[in-house]
């Protein structure tokens, strides 16, 4: 058996049905942006937060743009379009640089608790501006999801009054802008409409948004140096964040914007918390409390209320299954 056969046997059994395709995307686009808290913890006790952000990218991008140069032709990742260049620079100013920014910013001035509650206004914020600018209407019972999901959210981080008080106002401030950032260019970049295909806008978009970054870090006095001399459990966080977390994840999440729409896919920030508690569980011995359970059945409930009619239409294409495999399987009665 040659390799091109053994890959397309294995491509084929390891392959999702196309309608489960963008469902399995997004769960593991959670699990990567879940498993991404552990790595950036670690590199942030060396490096400065933006500097950190920057170096995550320029790793990011050198690895996504040498994938598609060496498997796709030239004319398949290059803009061509005034939509694609359009697509390239919102997505690296609203969903790399401003996000990536502000939220490294605001997580050094705030609490985790508060940030992950700020931050997780982002999915609220997405329909308003698809209302805004697409035109898109959410229906109550959507709406009403959506802050049952946040709910979820509030039980598994478990923020106390002091949390908001005690904290910087200014760093969440910082954690709320980044999250509008992202709702408001995921949404600009439906809007645009590029052609290109989302890996390699992907890929472009992180390019830029590194330089960005790196000139942000310098504007906020943040020094080059502090790369010299850093050890080898920060390097190791760098090489985790920007190639799985980063440029795998962020791959995917371009795609599911483009498929599914920045509503529903600014929806995984919800299911962020519940992936990094379990990994946390799972990796680093951390307990998981009654709470953070009782949130996640919240958020699924959330989660099921939003896509309630892709629900049904599945349940009931698993019964019509489940009658005509019963109907062949029951013997014809004898008269």
């Amino acid at each position: 058996m040659t390799w091109t056969t053994l890959r397309s046997t294995l491509a084929a059994r390891l392959s999702v049905p196309a309608r489960y395709r963008d469902t399995a995307l997004f769960v593991l686009l959670a699990m990567l942006f879940g498993g991404s808290f552990v790595a950036i913890k670690t590199g942030l006790r060396e490096l400065p937060p933006v500097l950190f952000a920057g170096l995550r990218f320029d790793l990011a991008a050198v690895t996504l743009l040498g994938y598609i140069a060496l498997t796709r032709p030239r004319s398949t990742w290059l803009p061509r379009t005034r939509g694609d260049l359009a697509g390239i620079g919102l997505a690296a100013l609203f969903l790399i640089a401003l996000n990536n920014g502000l939220l490294f910013l605001g997580q050094g001035a705030t609490t985790p608790a508060a940030a992950s509650v700020m931050y997780g206004l982002n999915p609220i914020l997405a329909p308003v501006f698809a209302w805004w600018l697409l035109g898109e209407r959410l229906s109550w019972l959507g709406a009403l999801g959506i802050g049952v999901a946040l709910g979820g959210v509030v039980l598994i981080v478990q923020p106390s009054p002091s949390t908001f008080t005690d904290a910087s106002a200014v760093g969440q401030l910082l954690v709320l802008g980044a999250a509008a950032a992202v709702a408001l260019g995921s949404v600009l970049l439906q809007r645009v409409g590029p052609r290109m295909d989302s890996t390699p806008l992907t890929a472009w978009a992180m390019a830029v948004g590194a330089v960005l970054l790196h000139v942000a870090s310098l504007l906020v006095g943040e020094p080059p140096t502090a790369v010299v001399g850093i050890g080898p459990a920060t390097i190791a966080s760098i090489v985790a964040v920007g190639i799985p977390s980063t440029a795998v994840a962020y791959a995917i999440y371009f795609g599911l914007i483009k498929r599914i729409g920045p509503v529903r896919a600014n929806l995984v920030a919800y299911v962020v918390p519940v992936f990094a508690a379990l990994m946390g569980w799972a990796l680093l011995g951390s307990s998981v409390s009654l709470w953070t359970l009782v949130g996640f059945l919240v958020v699924v409930a959330g989660f099921a209320l939003i896509e309630r009619a892709t629900i049904r239409m599945e349940l009931r294409r698993l019964y019509r299954r489940f009658e005509e495999t019963s109907s062949q399987q029951t013997p014809p009665c004898d008269d």
